[in-house]
């Protein structure tokens, strides 16, 4: 499928939640991702909370994917909610870590000045999940 406006290729890790319309609030208040779309039962007129895609952009790049945990052996995506860990690239991290934390995030990790010239914090979401959010993008590529 060709979409003018859809992004360039990028990675999108992907995540389970128990409650994942509850992480979905919580990861666009307290770190502002942007949700971009959800689906479930209750967007068909269904009955039920249980989220069967989301995804959730980075506002500088990239993004999350998540959905429900599902109680079925045969699930091909069988993640354990709160075994996830990222580190999201961001260019204001003390204004980030003040979201967070106004918003209830639990810090984890207090804005720091790392020996290779990032400034990061981390932090856990209510389902167990860290994240470390800084401004290193990266070692340069090898030309």
């Amino acid at each position: 499928m060709s979409d003018d406006k859809a992004p360039p290729p990028q990675v999108w890790p992907t995540l389970r939640a128990r409650d994942a319309r509850a992480l979905i609030a919580f990861l666009t208040e307290a770190f502002g991702f942007e949700e971009v779309v959800s689906y479930g039962p209750a967007d068909h007129g269904e009955a039920g909370d249980r989220v069967d895609h989301a995804e959730l952009a980075w506002p500088e790049g990239g993004g999350v994917m998540l959905g429900s945990t599902r109680d079925n052996p045969d699930d091909p995506w069988a993640f354990q909610p709160g075994g996830f860990g990222a580190y999201v690239v961001t260019a204001e991290p003390d204004a980030l870590c003040s979201r967070a934390r106004a918003a209830g995030a639990e810090i984890t990790v207090e804005l720091h000045d790392t020996d290779y010239g990032s400034r990061d914090f981390a932090a856990r979401d209510p389902e167990g999940n860290s994240w470390s959010f800084g401004t290193y993008r990266g070692a340069p590529r090898p030309t």
